[in-house]
């Protein structure tokens, strides 16, 4: 009787033995789960769309670097070229008036309607055309060397991979102070008002930079270099006008250092 409960103890502690495992577990799963983080679902990726029509190469999808450069070239030169040659005549258009009242000629009504339209556009004061005004037009209406031009635009822009290039063909980095009239930039301080400008062309974009150069207050020490190297007779060089873009960057002479550098490794590419 005795060895028959001893038998039926060590059968009941097995039975339990055996069932241990799966009586368990369940709260320890429960508390497991219960501390373990829920996953919080991605949120979607946000495709910023264009602001304009312009089919705008890939520039960040060309991997090799001699071929990305030659192909941003192609793309911003002929506007630069076409920007400086639209300058050339009316630089022309103000030599021969500032000729004309030299030699005590007068200037025709055609001449002046033009010649108004021209300080209109570069922010003089056309109340008055005088020998005076027409020679400080001068300092205003003149080119921009497109060695310059381009790699500022290629320095602005990463190559044209930049937001703001491909989402506002801004090549330049400028900006505007309308509410609405470009982009905003992600790291702007609260405070701040300013957007970085939207161009419906590449040509836009290309006219307002040779405009700001040349009307900036900012950029008064450029133009008076340009001049002085017309005066000398000597060519407009790039890496001597690049001195006076030094508030066009908070860098400064770093960025003007930088310029010059990209200018001297770029130079192959310039007459292609």
């Amino acid at each position: 009787m005795q060895v028959r409960i001893i038998k039926l103890l060590i059968a009941l502690v097995s039975i339990w033995a055996l069932s241990y495992p799966f009586i368990y577990p369940t709260s320890s799963l429960q508390t497991a789960n219960e501390k373990s983080p829920t996953k919080q679902p991605a949120k979607p990726k946000v495709v910023e769309k264009p602001l304009h029509n312009v089919n705008l190469p890939n520039f960040a999808a060309i991997r090799d670097v001699k071929e990305k450069k030659k192909r941003f070239f192609d793309f911003i030169k002929p506007h630069v070229i076409a920007e400086n040659k639209l300058i050339k005549q009316q630089r022309a258009t103000v030599e021969i008036a500032l000729m004309m009242l030299q030699a005590d000629e007068p200037l025709t009504k055609a001449q002046l309607k033009k010649l108004r339209t021209i300080f209109d556009y570069y922010r003089l004061d056309s109340s008055e055309i005088s020998v005076v005004s027409l020679q400080n037009a001068l300092q205003h209406v003149d080119i921009i060397p497109k060695e310059l031009a381009l790699m500022q635009a290629a320095n602005e822009s990463a190559w044209g991979t930049s937001r703001f290039a491909r989402i506002g063909l801004n090549f330049f980095g400028q900006w505007c102070y309308k509410k609405g009239c470009g982009m905003v930039p992600k790291q702007r301080d609260d405070e701040a008002a300013h957007e970085v400008a939207a161009f419906q062309s590449v040509r836009d974009a290309v006219k307002s930079y040779f405009r700001n150069i040349n009307t900036h207050d900012a950029y008064s020490e450029l133009r008076a270099m340009r001049a002085q190297l017309r005066a000398q007779k000597l060519p407009i060089e790039a890496t001597t006008l690049t001195e006076g873009l030094v508030a066009y960057s908070e860098r400064g002479d770093a960025y003007v250092e930088e310029l010059n550098d990209m200018i001297r490794h770029n130079k192959d590419y310039f007459d292609e």
